[in-house]
């Protein structure tokens, strides 16, 4: 039913609507883990406050964008494909992982990074329609 529901629902609304939802939470972490982070580098007063401020910008921005680059590959390949499968959400995050990665100029990291995003992803998506599959269909 959920799929019905998004067919009509371009990926750049899906994306725009992903990037807000992550970033929100990626702040919220930020706004968490920023003053702990803070007292550890012995930061107070303006320069603690600084410092949880650019914590909460960058962490939010950076969830962001890997979920706004998931969301758009995982779209983009259902609609080409035709199909809403995993292989779907092993693309998604492979790309998305690799896009995370690629700022340490490491390959391995790269490699290691997109495989593991690609195989939350995937898990994560196949929980996901199992919920899906095990909701009873409604007749109308």
């Amino acid at each position: 039913m959920e799929e019905e529901l998004l067919a009509g629902v371009p990926c750049s609304s899906r994306a725009v609507e992903s990037v807000i939802r992550v970033s929100t939470a990626g702040g919220l972490y930020g706004f968490c883990a920023g003053p702990h982070n803070a007292r550890k580098l012995g930061l107070t007063g303006v320069s603690q406050a600084s410092y949880v401020a650019k914590s909460i910008g960058r962490i939010g921005f950076q969830c962001g964008i890997v979920s706004g680059i998931f969301t758009v590959t995982n779209c983009g390949l259902q609609r080409y494909r035709g199909k809403s499968d995993w292989v779907n959400a092993l693309v998604g995050g492979a790309v998305a992982g690799a896009a995370v990665a690629i700022r340490t100029r490491n390959w391995s990291h790269v490699v290691t990074t997109a495989g593991l995003v690609s195989i939350f992803s995937v898990l994560a998506n196949s929980t996901r329609t199992d919920h899906l599959k095990q909701q009873p269909q409604q007749q109308h």
